[in-house]
């Protein structure tokens, strides 16, 4: 099929320094916090200039659930009380569930990697359509950058990881305009089919916008980012085979029979090793039951499983984290790690008036922690009965 390659070029002013929004753009294992769309991010390979990034994003039509989602969380959160955010919250779930999301692509045999399937959208990707998202939901491409700090700008060529030779090539450009304000610009060149010329510009650059548009509202909290951010993890020693540990964190479906905080679990893997996930959890302080949705990456011959909530409760406007193992001669050490953005406007009506941020870091952590804490000490005792049986 003959292709012609399209350029769009666009721009977007953004209320905070050039100096982090470029720091932002530049941190892309940090993507996942950041932007509503992005998955997981990967770094393969990096020099200090030069990067490789393996990434895996919600195609566009999930991107955009997973937008909308998140505002209507955070009008949910502004209510008149917590309840009225939790049903809003569990609401917008029930239809995401509905909606489904699963990738479609033949599996790959990459020993550390699950069965890909590419969006032909990336940070820079080009329109839907273009890349390996056959009907999907999740994409994976492989991604070259080069940053230049001294110019603020960073320029990339990924490549579809399931259709090799499809490649979109651009840069990502910030300009000062002024202390607290920059210009943020986005140009990237795609070859699109010429049969489909019209719809899919039109899809690339609704695709630059989109971008832009996430990019700018990340950037909008940079005076309290540091108060907003919060990483944190817990781990359990396991006196067992690591493969048990990894089949219990795996098969996420059967945790409402095993997992006393999870309720309900529906699971989609059209695809090997991409799990989409919708939870109904009471994990959170008072028992009240919370909705969820995840995107998990599964690597068993890494002994890692990825997840990013594309649906999260109304403190959290992000959550991204990993289960990782690591063996050793006689047992295994599992680690539950989280990366947290919390939702400011929601801080005070969940948590009652005056509030600070303080409080509601010390609030999702513990709530967290106490859901991952639970669920490895099952892991545990899943492993280690399992091995006391066999001997």
């Amino acid at each position: 099929m003959s292709s012609r390659v399209h350029a769009c070029e666009h721009t977007v002013g953004v209320a905070a320094p050039a100096g982090v929004v470029y720091g932002m753009l530049a941190d892309a294992v940090r993507w996942p916090v950041f932007l509503p769309s992005v998955v997981h991010v990967e770094r393969l390979d990096f020099d200090g200039v030069q990067e490789r990034l393996r990434m895996w994003e919600l195609a566009d039509d999930a991107a955009a659930d997973a937008a909308a989602a998140d505002d209507a969380a955070a009008d949910a959160a502004a209510a008149d009380d917590a309840d009225a955010a939790a049903d809003a919250a569990a609401a917008d779930a029930a239809a995401a569930a509905a909606d489904g999301a699963a990738a479609d692509a033949d599996a790959a045999d990459d020993a550390d990697a699950p069965a890909p399937a590419a969006a032909g959208a990336g940070a820079g990707a080009g329109a839907g359509g273009v890349g390996g998202v056959l009907g999907g939901r999740v994409g994976s491409w492989y991604a070259r950058r080069v940053l230049h700090p001294d110019v603020r700008a960073v320029v990339f060529e990924q490549e579809d990881a399931v259709w090799p030779g499809s490649v979109t090539s651009g840069v990502w450009s910030v300009r000062p305009a002024g202390e607290a304000e920059c210009v943020l610009g986005l140009r990237q060149e795609c070859g699109l089919p010429v049969a489909a010329a019209d719809g899919a510009r039109r899809e690339a650059e609704a695709d630059v916008h989109r971008r832009l548009a996430q990019v700018r509202r990340a950037a909008g909290w940079w005076e309290r980012l540091d108060e907003l951010l919060l990483s944190f993890e817990d781990r359990v020693r396991i006196e067992g085979p690591a493969e048990l540990v990894y089949d219990f964190l795996y098969r996420i479906g059967e945790w409402p029979g095993r997992v006393p905080h999870v309720e309900r679990a529906g699971v989609r893997e059209d695809v090997p090793g991409i799990q989409v996930v919708s939870l109904d959890s009471c994990a959170a302080p008072g028992g009240r039951t919370v909705s969820t949705r995840v995107v998990r990456l599964c690597f068993p011959h890494a002994g890692r499983i990825v997840y990013k909530e594309t649906l999260t409760s109304g403190l959290v406007a992000a959550h991204s984290g990993e289960w990782s193992l690591l063996p050793d001669a006689s047992g295994v050490t599992v680690v539950a790690a989280h990366q947290v953005m919390l939702r400011q406007e929601a801080v005070g009506r969940v948590l009652g008036a005056g509030t600070g941020l303080l409080e509601a870091r010390d609030h999702v952590r513990a709530w967290l922690s106490r859901a991952s804490t639970e669920t490895l000490g099952l892991a545990k005792w899943h492993a280690e009965s399992t091995v006391r049986r066999l001997r």
